[in-house]
């Protein structure tokens, strides 16, 4: 496939665009995207990034919420029952649980249990569209931290092409 450039008929490319542009470029195409990036670097020495290392769910869960999850109805996983790669499998979590200030999606056989994690400004819907690497069947589960709790919903997804491993 041939690669778009600047003096192609398309047009320059997003990047090379905002880029040119500068920094307030983001803010006028996505104003609330300005701010939350700034919050999220503003955070960043605080976030646990050694939960990323742990090999298992639990020394993850513990790491970063100090507690196990519960099971619960209100907490929802959809992912595919096969995924015919493992280097992408999409994977949708939402709950309907008050006041959710965390997301993380687990895949408990992968080399690093923790695919990966949010923390949600209050008011923030949990609902949460990604694709993670799945080395090969395991049980993916979202957990969501509600009221200082943790809650979480499980589904087992069956890999029959390499992902990560």
């Amino acid at each position: 496939m041939a690669e778009r450039n600047a003096s192609s008929p398309s047009g320059p490319r997003r990047r090379q665009l905002l880029a040119a542009a500068g920094p307030g470029a983001a803010a006028l195409l996505a104003p609330g995207a300005a701010r939350a990036g700034a919050a999220v670097g503003a955070n960043a020495s605080n976030y646990p990034s050694k939960v990323f290392r742990q090999k298992t769910e639990a020394a993850a869960l513990k790491l970063m919420f100090g507690k196990m999850p519960e099971a619960s109805a209100a907490a929802k996983l959809t992912a595919p029952r096969i995924a015919e790669n493992g280097a992408v499998v999409p994977v949708i979590v939402d709950a309907t649980l008050p006041g959710v200030t965390t997301v993380a999606i687990i895949a408990k056989e992968n080399p690093f249990a923790m695919a990966c994690a949010y923390r949600l400004p209050p008011g923030t819907s949990p609902a949460i569209s990604s694709q993670v690497k799945l080395a090969k069947t395991t049980d993916v589960v979202a957990v969501f931290e509600s009221g200082g709790k943790l809650f979480s919903a499980t589904k087992n997804v069956k890999v029959t092409l390499g992902g990560c491993g």
